[in-house]
């Protein structure tokens, strides 16, 4: 399947932990914690920013990760994030 990330979806940017220092989270963010720079629309402020963490650029959309809409995205991630601490 060759789509892309859905936009609004925010799943990748709530689910899991960050370790990385993240512009308004120096800390970077627990699991389960909206990062900062998520907007009201669940997009990514820094998108195309230098500030924006490797970690988050290297993310990408992958129907085995993100399923096939934000909820399922949410669970499989959060899954995912508990049995990898």
């Amino acid at each position: 399947m060759s789509e892309g990330c859905r936009a609004g979806c925010g799943a990748c940017c709530i689910a899991p932990s960050i370790s990385s220092a993240i512009p308004g989270m120096p800390e970077g963010k627990p699991a389960g914690v909206r990062c900062v720079q998520l907007n009201e629309f669940n997009l990514c402020q820094l998108f195309g920013d230098p500030s924006r963490p490797a970690v988050c650029e290297r993310f990408t959309f992958d129907v085995s990760v993100c399923g096939e809409h934000r909820e399922q995205a949410l669970a499989t991630l959060t899954w995912l994030e508990q049995e990898t601490c």
